[in-house]
């Protein structure tokens, strides 16, 4: 599978979420028919989800609430890697305040365009959304000081490059704060060559060690991965469900081995 290939693979997948956002229907990372989703259900709490429209909720694609997890201050300058309908840089945005700045950058069309309208329906006034690749940022070098995101980055082919990106993004002593679906352990190469299931937010995931060591290439230092759920076999049974794949034996063999994670490093201060 080319690195084009999977990026066409991963924008129709998202541009379709969009659509299905806007027809008021819920999305998620992978094919459940109609089951609960364990990696996207119960992520933000209901005080958060009355701030902004119903729409960027139906939207949300994430593992985790980076939002919460981050620590934003006011007047800081905010980018959200794969910023889908635009939950994240809205809460972004209401945490930095007028002072400060959310940015949301996505490749898809259809996202970026339900997330200017959920933009306009918060009247959030301090937040950009930006069409572009998260290998390939469009801000200039040393312009912001927290990038999120959520669920996403495990989605590209070239993480190095994503990391290199966000390293050059950063302010010094800027910091980089994820959530994302990360690998314990090792996982069955039937899972690893399924694009639906890395569209779905689980077959790219990196082993914590090599996001680690990944981090560590790029320049970034106070790195940590912090555990925020654990997905065993009837979870895995429901990530696999209408792939075409041995279901039962899969599900054992990955039992625990897939965890959503809040990532954090740290770019030096010089």
């Amino acid at each position: 599978m080319s690195m084009e290939n999977l990026k066409e693979a991963v924008r129709e997948k998202y541009g379709q979420a969009a659509k299905q956002a806007i027809a008021g229907q819920k999305s998620c990372c992978g094919p459940r028919a109609g089951n609960p989703d364990p990696i996207t259900i119960n992520l933000y709490n209901p005080r958060q989800t009355s701030e902004i429209p119903q729409e960027a909720v139906l939207a949300s694609l994430g593992c985790g609430n980076p939002t919460a997890l981050a620590r934003l201050n006011p007047g800081e300058v905010v980018l959200d890697l794969g910023s889908g309908g635009g939950i994240d840089v809205l809460l972004s945005a209401r945490r930095v305040g007028p002072t400060g700045k959310a940015y949301g950058l996505d490749m898809t069309d259809e996202m970026l365009e339900l997330a200017r309208q959920n933009q306009a329906k918060s009247g959030v006034a301090n937040a950009e959304f930006l069409k572009g690749e998260i290998e390939s940022i469009p801000l200039p070098d040393n312009t912001v000081d927290v990038v999120i995101s959520n669920c996403v980055i495990n989605l590209s082919a070239d993480k190095a490059g994503v990391l290199q990106e966000v390293f050059r993004v950063l302010k010094p002593g800027g910091r980089f704060a994820v959530s994302d679906i990360v690998v314990r352990g090792e996982v069955p190469a039937d899972i690893r060559r399924n694009v639906e299931l890395w569209v779905g937010c689980v077959a790219g995931a990196l082993h914590e060690s090599e996001y680690q060591t990944l981090l560590a290439a790029a320049g970034f230092e106070a790195i940590g991965i912090e555990p925020t759920r654990f997905y065993g076999a009837k979870d895995a049974r429901q990530f696999l469900a209408g792939q075409g794949l041995d279901v039962d034996s899969l599900a054992q063999k990955i039992d625990g081995k897939f965890i959503s994670a809040f990532v954090r490093a740290r770019k030096p201060r010089s």
